[in-house]
């Protein structure tokens, strides 16, 4: 495989990204969701695959030599996958729950993995038009509406601390626990990656995450937070890793430093 020039990539996956929402808007602003139910009980709308074919085709054109692991996609077995050293993990809509609530609290989620770590990251959030990358050697950013994109790090609180918490997971015993030792904190409640995005352009200060999550819900995000001088690491303090034979989070702290 030819040396990618992982600025001209960010390009293609930032438009990429935008055609998907697009997609999405398209179904956010009907009455007819098509909302149906997982195995697993989670939620699955029309538009998680109506964005799930476009990504998928647009990856396919820009890069066919490297594999794609999606939410919404094939199921590859981990005899497979364990040969990749290199793939794209997408989720096509983050925050299914918030799209249904239509709080524009979600996300569209393209990562590029590298042996394990997330190497090039693209967030976007289509009713916000807000976009939030990370590129390895180059940092990270943040795009409101069409404007220049806004280099951004993660910022260390001063006294209160601000942390992040899903605003459909906020009555965690987990959660209370961990805030007995922040006595100074202020809570931030939002949907989807977006929570980690947070963190990476310095709104919130840190995100603890004490329930489940799959790799596809946190890959792009983190290398937004990584690339902007954060990181997430699960409870023993390792940092999250991908394309394990069990696609499951372990549970998470994405923090400043």
């Amino acid at each position: 495989m030819k040396t990618l020039d992982y600025n001209k990539l960010c390009n293609s996956i930032l438009s990429i990204s935008k055609e998907a929402g697009k997609e999405i808007l398209k179904i956010y602003d009907t009455e007819d969701l098509g909302v149906t139910y997982k195995d697993d009980r989670t939620p699955l709308t029309l538009a998680d695959k109506a964005s799930n074919a476009v990504i998928e085709k647009s990856l396919k054109t820009l890069t066919p030599n490297i594999p794609i692991l999606s939410e919404e996609g094939e199921n590859t077995d981990y005899r497979e996958r364990k040969k990749w050293n290199m793939f794209w993990l997408i989720d096509p809509l983050d925050g299914t729950k918030e799209f249904i609530k239509k709080n524009g609290e979600f996300t569209v989620n393209i990562a590029l993995i590298c042996d394990g770590k997330p190497i090039l990251g693209v967030v976007y959030a289509p009713v916000l038009d807000t976009t939030w990358y990370g590129i390895i050697n180059k940092g990270s950013y943040k795009v409101l509406n069409n404007e220049s994109p806004i280099k951004i790090n993660v910022i260390k609180p001063d006294n209160i601390i601000k942390v992040v918490t899903s605003r459909s997971h906020a009555n965690n015993p987990k959660l209370a626990k961990f805030l007995n030792d922040y006595p100074d904190h202020e809570l931030v409640k939002m949907g989807s990656s977006i929570k980690i995005c947070l963190v990476a352009d310095g709104t919130a200060h840190m995100y603890p995450r004490l329930g489940p999550t799959m790799e596809w819900d946190t890959a792009a995000a983190h290398a937004v937070v990584k690339y902007a001088g954060g990181n997430i690491y699960d409870l023993d303090n390792n940092e999250l890793i991908y394309n394990k034979s069990n696609l499951l989070n372990p549970e998470f702290l994405v923090h400043y430093s």
